[in-house]
């Protein structure tokens, strides 16, 4: 076809090179976005041409295969991307490609001076990504010819700074577009085979249409988190968990969904076999990629769901968010903190079934990932709720290894009791050979036992369940009913002498210990020190010692509760008068000994040297 008529010029507005401007220098971060942002509009003209078959009867070209070529000449310094989409009209090369999108340039720098944010994020909601072109060419050309039985074979060339023209080509163009790039001296690198495809890998392995450099075909992977569940198989899902997670084991779970509200979402996210932190390797990196219609925007996007879901490996693809949104306005954006609060919330409820659905299952995935759900708890406030139904732990009325939870602690409680009890320790053995379980124990309650090392760390957070106040059975602030069902080891001593006792172990013991008193906690023991309600218990003591080990720790403050009923303080009692020195040797021996079962004591110096002179005194006589 020889031309017919002269080339139509035309300047660019006084915006769109304003705009072309923040493109080309403020927009994207890296320049080799431009080939995303190419490929994803051939994809688009391709998709639309694929829906425009459906409703038109003739289609110029119908048997052109709908897919996207790439070729590069490193001699001539191009890079060349093809499609058999749509193609272009004259008034749409017009349209699209001399203005800023349909919203229109002057529009687009109206709401960037109101807005007074970052270029970057306004940029997705005006169509720009055809000029990221210019980041890398000093010339761009543009041949097409519409799908359109009538259609031109037409010529659209712009070095992205003066404006543009427009002329018929001198030879017929198959329908969809070409674009040639004519690279900068210094984007020289992107004429490379290998840079290439390298970048198509990285951003459109997915892409739904084929895309062919030579004989190759890069994207070989599908999309399968836009198919139905009904139509991937298990062997599929495991592929796709490899190549996406660059990981050798099995996902331990999988949670596929689609929603249209409030927001549209195809998500496919896996857990992890194991969990690399507690091999030590340091912290995981966020392993969820964000696609717009199956081309990649980031493949670590802060801000897409929670850092304690950073164990998570997979795709979240949302049309609604716009492939131009840039790193530094993700977090801004309203749309991520959408997608980041439907997906938490779909996968919390996705846990939850599948803990009740396989509980054998479920307790392999917390052995591993458990810290994950408790560092949530802790800096999440919004799906505290849900994470706390996740949590499992042992009980008092639970065999050893055993697991329950909040809700079946609470299916076995009294009736009318408004208070879950717990209690941290070291291990089960540790809690259960203190002294602060036998009263509750003795009247039928049941209590949770706390053994991880940052479980103290958690509860400081999570205060209550469904409604329910969590209460620790070793803090001074316990209230118990009386109980006269409950067998005691002899009488009481007198309340004259309990008084006499209380002030005699408070002088001896000073200022570590805030108050001294007889208790209905205690059944077979003699003592118990007690967290004050604002004290630090011990776990967070060791916490906080492990943290910063040249830190001096605050003074232990505790308070004492005594047993009325225990032959050994009825006999400490009668020591007071009888023999003195010996009863001072047994209250500070009874109160390291108290601090020893709560794991208190910090220095056992005292504790052994005291216990010689007691074994002395006791062989005296």
């Amino acid at each position: 076809m020889s031309s017919t008529t002269a080339p139509e010029k035309r300047e660019f507005q006084a915006e769109v090179s304003q705009v072309l401007d923040i493109v080309i220098n403020s927009l994207y971060t890296d320049k080799e976005i431009f080939v995303r942002e190419l490929v994803s509009n051939a994809s688009d003209a391709l998709e639309k041409l694929r829906h425009t078959q459906l409703t038109e009867n003739e289609i110029h070209q119908p048997d052109l295969e709908l897919n996207i070529t790439i070729a590069v000449d490193k001699e001539a310094k191009t890079i060349t991307i093809a499609d058999h989409g749509l193609g272009m009209t004259r008034d749409e090369l017009h349209e699209n490609l001399g203005t800023i999108a349909h919203s229109g340039s002057k529009a687009f720098m109206k709401a960037l001076e109101e807005s007074k944010q970052k270029e970057s994020s306004l940029i997705g909601q005006f169509g720009v990504g055809f000029y990221s072109a210019f980041m890398v060419a000093d010339e761009v050309v543009v041949r097409t010819r519409s799908w359109r039985t009538d259609g031109e074979s037409l010529v659209w060339t712009s070095d992205g700074k003066t404006g543009y023209e427009i002329e018929d080509s001198e030879e017929e163009i198959e329908r969809g577009s070409q674009i040639i790039l004519k690279l900068r001296e210094e984007c020289e690198e992107f004429a490379e085979d290998g840079r290439i495809k390298q970048i198509l890998e990285n951003y459109s392995s997915f892409v739904s249409f084929p895309i062919l450099m030579g004989e190759d075909r890069i994207n070989t992977v599908e999309a399968i988190w836009r198919k139905k569940k009904s139509e991937v198989t298990e062997e599929e899902y495991n592929e796709f968990y490899k190549f996406t997670a660059k990981a050798f084991d099995e996902p331990r779970y999988r949670m596929h969904f689609s929603a249209d509200m409030p927001i549209e979402i195809n998500a496919l996210l896996f857990a992890p076999t194991e969990n690399t932190e507690l091999f030590g390797m340091g912290q995981m990196e966020a392993g969820v990629s964000l696609y717009c219609k199956n081309v990649l925007i980031d493949d670590k996007p802060e801000g897409l769901l929670p850092e304690w879901l950073r164990f998570l490996r997979g795709v979240i693809d949302s049309a609604d968010i716009p492939l131009n949104i840039s790193r530094e306005s993700m977090q801004d954006s309203s749309l991520v903190r959408k997608l980041n609060r439907v997906v938490t919330k779909r996968f919390l409820k996705f846990l939850d079934g599948e803990a009740k659905d396989d509980a054998g299952k479920y307790k392999e995935f917390y052995g591993k990932f458990s810290r994950f759900l408790k560092e949530g708890i802790v800096v999440d406030f919004d799906h505290r709720e849900p994470l706390a139904k996740l949590l499992r732990f042992e009980s008092s009325m639970t065999e050893k290894g055993e697991l329950t939870s909040f809700e079946e602690y609470l299916t076995r409680a009294k009736d009318g009791q408004e208070k879950i009890y717990y209690l941290s320790g070291t291990d089960r053995a540790a809690v259960e050979a203190g002294p602060y379980l036998e009263a509750l124990k003795s009247r039928g309650l049941e209590v949770i036992f706390f053994t991880d090392t940052i479980d103290e760390y958690l509860l400081q957070h999570l205060r209550e369940f469904d409604g329910k106040s969590l209460v620790s059975a070793a803090s001074a602030g316990l209230e118990l009913e009386d109980d006269d069902s409950i067998e005691q080891a002899g009488e009481a001593l007198p309340e004259e002498t309990v008084k006499s006792l209380c002030e005699f172990l408070k002088e001896q013991l000073g200022e570590s210990v805030g108050k001294v008193e007889s208790g209905k906690r205690l059944v077979s023991s003699p003592v118990a020190v007690l967290t004050p309600e604002h004290g630090m218990a011990p776990q967070m003591r060791q916490m906080m010692q492990a943290m910063n080990p040249d830190e001096p720790l605050p003074p232990i403050q505790v308070e004492m509760e005594i047993n009325p009923h225990h032959p050994l303080i009825h006999s400490l009692a009668a020591a007071q008068e009888s023999n003195p020195e010996l009863a001072k040797l047994v209250a500070g021996q009874l109160f390291d000994q108290a601090l020893l079962a709560a794991g208190l004591l910090e220095d056992r110096t005292s504790l052994v040297n005291r216990g010689f002179q007691l074994m002395e005194e006791a062989l005296k006589k």
